[in-house]
């Protein structure tokens, strides 16, 4: 599954690009998100708890930055494990462009399910996973105009 979308911040590229480093940012707008450290500058554990159609998971995951172009772009990929409902694996290749006093963040990510969740059919993955960015980012782009603003 692939998902691209692009968020229009009300705010500076280096104040978006400290939020996209902020844990406390992150944990924030991360829908599920029960706990997120950072165990080294690029790398980061995750528990979060996401409902896919009938079935709940929790899912312990670590999270790795790569591709870094301060303050321009890097790529996050993760894999997490949720027991008995499978696993998720995934990352997003993140750009960061000015215009004017706006940040355009442009995101282009893969993401694969496989165990008990991937049996519940593509369509509703597809559809899950989707709304779950779109809370991601909207969340993102309301904490970090908000943090701009003060």
């Amino acid at each position: 599954m692939d998902l691209i979308g692009e968020e229009r911040i009300l705010a500076p590229r280096g104040v978006v690009w400290a939020a996209l480093n902020d844990p406390e940012i992150l944990k924030q707008c991360i829908p599920g998100c029960q706990s997120l450290e950072m165990k080294s500058p690029t790398e980061l554990a995750a528990v979060v708890k996401v409902k896919i159609g009938p079935v709940s998971a929790t899912f312990n995951g670590e999270v790795t930055l790569s591709n870094i172009n301060v303050p321009e772009s890097y790529t996050i990929s993760g894999e997490g494990k949720g027991g008995i409902a499978g696993f998720a694996k995934g990352g997003a290749d993140v750009v960061l462009k000015d215009e004017g006093s706006e940040t355009v963040l442009r995101y282009e990510a893969k993401a694969l399910v496989g165990g008990k969740i991937a049996q519940l059919g593509a369509r509703l993955i597809d559809s899950t996973s989707t709304k779950l960015a779109q809370q991601f980012f909207s969340s993102f782009n309301a904490a970090v105009s908000a943090k701009a603003a003060e």
